[in-house]
C-alpha cells in the first residue's frame, strides 16, 4: 500500500528545504517512520520517487544509520547505554534487569496488551552524556543517573500511560511523534524543561569564578585562559604549524620508521 497523498506532500516539502533535494533524505526517512512506525518498502519507494533516485540508494542510507528501524517500534523506544563508562557505572545491570522485567531481548518490543503502551528495548552506543552515567533514553530524550530500580519504574510508568518528563528536556511523547519532530515538524516543546544539568555546567561555573574567557573569534583581544596570558598564542600556533609542514615536505618518501626501536623492528 502506498503512502497517503498528504505524506507525499510533506516529503516534497522536506526536499524543498535544501539546495539539493537529496540532502533531505534523512529527515524524509524520519517522516516515513512517523507514519509507518518503521522504514517500509513503500516508504523507501516514496523517498526514491520524490528525490528521483533509486530505491537501492535510499535503502543504503536507511540500513546504515541505527536510528532507522526495519521492524515496528513500540510506543516508546527505550535505549540503554552499554558503552564503557555507562556499563561500568551500571548500564549492563540496567539492561539485564529490563530484559527480564519486560520479557524481551535486544531490539525487541513488548506484546500488545489491553490498556498498556508498548515498549521497544535496545542497547545503544555512547550518548555523549558520560557525566550522567548510567544514561538511558526514551525516544532519544535523556534519562540520567539511572539504576535498575528507577529503570523498571520508568518503563512501568511508560506502559501505564503516565506523564513522564526527560531529565533534561520536555515531557515524553510517543516514538512516532518524536520521529515527526526529527523530520522537521516542531511540536513546540523545544523550550520545555531544563536543557543542561549541574554536571554539564561545572566547567562554565569554574570559568566564571576565575574570570576565564575564550579567545575572540575575530582575532581581537583575548582574555586569560587557565590563569595564563594568551597573547601571541595564535602567532605561536601558526609558526608551529608552518614548521611542521616544512618537516613533512622534507621527509624522504623512502624513510623507514621504527615501530619499536628497542627491538629494532622497522615498519615496511
Amino acid at each position: 500500500m502506498s503512502l497517503a497523498p498528504e505524506t507525499y506532500d510533506e516529503l516534497r516539502a522536506i526536499g524543498a528545504r535544501y539546495p539539493e533535494a537529496r540532502s533531505g533524505l534523512l529527515p524524509m526517512l524520519h517522516l516515513v517512520q512517523s507514519v509507518e512506525g518503521r522504514i517500509t518498502p513503500e516508504g523507501i519507494e516514496a523517498c526514491a520517487e520524490v528525490l528521483g533516485i533509486t530505491a537501492a540508494d535510499v535503502s543504503g542510507v536507511a540500513t546504515f544509520y541505527t536510528m532507522y528501524k526495519r521492524r515496528p517500534v513500540g510506543d516508546y523506544h527505550v535505549g540503554v547505554c552499554t558503552n564503557t563508562l555507562c556499563a561500568v557505572m551500571g548500564g549492563d545491570a540496567i539492561f539485564e534487569r529490563l530484559k527480564d522485567h519486560l520479557g524481551i531481548g535486544n531490539d525487541e518490543t513488548t506484546a500488545d496488551a489491553p490498556g498498556q503502551r508498548s515498549v521497544s528495548l535496545e542497547h545503544i552506543e555512547c550518548n555523549a552524556a558520560c557525566d550522567y552515567a548510567p544514561v538511558m533514553t526514551v525516544n532519544w530524550e535523556f534519562m540520567d543517573n539511572m539504576t535498575p530500580e528507577s529503570a523498571t519504574t520508568l518503563v512501568d510508568d511508560l506502559r501505564a500511560g503516565a506523564e513522564v518528563s526527560s531529565t533534561r528536556g520536555a515531557r515524553l511523547c510517543t516514538w512516532r511523534e518524536a520521529e515527526r519532530v526529527l523530520a522537521g515538524f516542531p511540536d513546540d516543546r523545544a523550550d520545555e524543561g531544563p536543557s543542561a544539568g549541574p554536571a554539564s555546567l561545572v566547567g562554565l561555573e569554574i570559568a566564571r569564578e576565575r574570570g576565564w574567557t575564550a579567545p575572540a573569534a575575530d582575532g581581537g583581544s583575548r582574555g586569560e585562559l587557565a590563569g595564563g596570558d594568551r597573547t601571541g598564542a595564535s602567532e605561536a600556533s601558526d609558526t608551529s604549524r608552518a614548521e611542521t609542514e616544512v618537516k613533512i615536505d622534507e621527509s624522504p618518501a623512502d624513510t623507514k620508521h621504527r615501530d619499536n626501536p628497542a627491538k629494532g623492528q622497522e615498519a615496511r
